[in-house]
């Protein structure tokens, strides 16, 4: 049987009263009856009792997923993962540890809204690191003042939270920083762009350079192709060996196959590459 819990009541944007007002009509369990669906579905895999254990504690979802609502994130997008944080505590929840599932939930679905944010707040994501996800979380609420830190400041926040003062220096420069689009574009009052596109070079080539590119290169080795085919033998096979191969052979090993010297071999390499520059400029 499947343990996949689905969300039990839609939840969109548009309509955040009305599911307000539906997860607080739902009524809570008793320690007892808390019990018995834990067990319903930890030893039969029953998922009406998991349905209904997620949807006693909907309530308290929303009340943790608002005290995020200062990262300026869809208020609906937050409550969400944090369902997902209650459902897979659900899953895990064992009532003979003798506590309630909405403390052992808790942070569950905390890390789900944690996860969100990190991967929402900014473009580039802004912690990766323990002591960076600490720090994100912990470091405006230990700010005193909008300013930025003192050295004083630094060393206490650092002392409280458990990290070097270097990096709580490097949080408060992420945490100040803003996106900035690719793209801005002009207004009439303002012909001045400032976005990374006034003074980033595309040094790609453009559709029409990249095909004259390309059928240059091909006029290119049809020119040579039929430059080689006017040199003899031995003189071909030195060029290819020498230059056009996968394992370019050296000039004492190409002595060698032709019993002459490495110097024999440079001349006609040379002549060769005379008579090839001839052909493809004339």
């Amino acid at each position: 049987m499947s343990n996949t819990v689905t969300m039990p009541i839609a939840l969109s944007a548009g309509s955040l009263e009305s599911y307000f007002q539906s997860v607080n009509k739902i009524p809570m369990l008793s320690a007892e009856e808390e019990i018995m669906l834990s067990e319903r579905y930890r030893e039969r895999g029953d998922l009406d009792a998991a349905r209904q254990l997620v949807m006693s504690h909907l309530r308290f979802v929303v009340k943790v997923a608002r005290g995020y609502s200062g990262y300026g994130l869809p208020q609906a997008d937050l409550i969400q993962e944090g369902s997902v944080g209650l459902m897979k505590a659900v899953k895990r929840f064992d009532p003979s540890m003798g506590v309630r599932l909405v403390s052992f939930a808790v942070h569950w679905i905390r890390a789900e809204i944690h996860e969100y944010v990190l991967r929402n707040w900014k473009i580039v994501k802004i912690a990766t690191t323990k002591a960076q996800r600490k720090l994100f979380f912990n470091l405006r609420s230990s700010k005193k003042r909008l300013a930025w830190l003192n050295k004083e400041e630094v060393d206490s926040v650092a002392k409280d939270l458990g990290v070097k003062p270097q990096e709580v220096l490097e949080m408060e420069k992420r945490l100040s920083s803003h996106d900035l689009p690719f793209d801005v574009p002009e207004t009439e009052d303002d012909s001045t762009s400032f976005s990374p596109a006034a003074y980033l070079e595309d040094k790609r080539q453009g559709p029409e350079e990249e095909l004259e590119s390309t059928q240059l290169e091909r006029v290119k080795l049809k020119a040579l192709s039929k430059a080689l085919d006017k040199l003899d033998e031995r003189s071909k096979d030195i060029v290819q060996k020498r230059w056009l191969g996968d394992k370019k052979q050296t000039l004492h090993q190409l002595a060698d196959k032709y019993g002459v010297s490495a110097e024999r071999i440079r001349q006609l390499e040379k002549s060769a590459f005379n008579k090839i520059a001839e052909f493809i400029t004339a």
